[in-house]
């Protein structure tokens, strides 16, 4: 099928930063091929962008052409950074950020893909903005900027700012954009193309339920273990967590003891030391901010508790 150009095409970039995830960055753009595709005409174009211009390898190991993001200017219609792996660690941050606000001052609509909301808070291009960010890299962002609006969402349009948690949540994103440039009829023909019958809703959530993440449906049990997540930083005694459930300690521990085969106390550690980890392999705090973030009373606590857990200091990580 021929793709004729039209004067109302918009210009979508991609700014790809190593070790970008593949499947995000895919999701996002074959939408918008196959909508030229079924509209006989170009109503959008894509280009890849990088800092200088060099190509970017992918998370799988797969080299991207761009151009350079300092050609891009008021032609483009919308920009998305799509960035994986550790978001707060990437080069020339400063002639980045302002490559960033320049677009934004120019009137270009600025998205983020998977970790790419990180570029975009830390750039100060999400003040006073709802956005969201792929759910593994969401507590080192709150950890450094917690004042800002993060929300657990699939994607967020807010304005001129459009985020999104990346894996296939773009193809709910773009089917979204699309709809409101093309109408829901169009949109609709574009997800059956992917066979993207069940389209999901921007609030609906990233991960699977504490129910799969955990293996049980007990709902008291459940409640607890919501809970855990929720205050890492500022664990429940036993004797809190069951007034918070209604229950006795004992009760507490029971549930506990049938349904997971591990008592509370270790739960818990564990729920903490897995976030720990995950703070101490992409985020730039200390390891001492690192403990007292997951509720440890001292560095050398949290470390001896590590240790037991992973078999490795916290600091072999990095």
């Amino acid at each position: 099928m021929t793709v004729e150009l039209d004067r109302q095409t918009q210009r979508f970039g991609f700014l790809l930063l190593p070790n970008f995830a593949l499947m995000s960055y895919a999701s996002a753009t074959e939408p918008l091929r196959a909508a030229n595709l079924l509209a006989g005409r170009s109503l959008y174009t894509i280009r890849q962008l990088s800092q200088g211009g060099l190509p970017v390898q992918s998370s799988g190991g797969i080299d991207i052409a761009c151009d350079d993001l300092s050609s891009a200017g008021a032609e483009f219609h919308t920009v998305f950074i799509c960035a994986g792996g550790d978001p707060s660690n990437w080069a020339e941050a400063d002639r980045l950020f302002r490559a960033l606000r320049r677009l934004s001052r120019l009137g270009v609509r600025l998205g983020a893909i998977s970790s790419g909301a990180y570029i975009l808070a830390a750039a100060g291009l999400l003040d006073n903005r709802d956005f969201t960010i792929h759910w593994e890299h969401a507590p080192i962002l709150r950890e450094a900027y917690p004042a800002l609006a993060l929300r657990q969402a699939r994607y967020v349009i807010d304005g001129d700012r459009i985020t999104c948690g990346g894996g296939v949540a773009p193809l709910d994103m773009m089917h979204a954009l699309i709809a409101e440039r093309m109408g829901a009829h169009f949109a609709s023909r574009v997800s059956d193309w992917y066979l993207h019958t069940a389209i999901a809703d921007p609030s609906d959530p990233q991960r699977g339920s504490a129910a799969e993440r955990f293996g049980t449906h007990n709902p008291i049990l459940l409640a607890a273990l919501e809970k855990m997540e929720a205050t890492i930083e500022n664990p429940l005694d036993r004797e809190a967590m069951a007034h918070f459930l209604s229950i006795s300690s004992r009760h507490l521990d029971r549930l506990f003891t049938q349904h997971l085969s591990a008592g509370f106390l270790q739960t818990y550690r564990r729920i903490r030391l897995d976030h720990a980890r995950r703070l101490i392999e992409q985020s730039p705090l200390a390891i001492a901010e690192i403990a007292f973030a997951t509720g440890f009373s001292s560095t050398g606590h949290f470390s001896q508790a590590f240790k037991a857990h992973y078999g490795r200091a916290p600091s072999s990580l990095r």
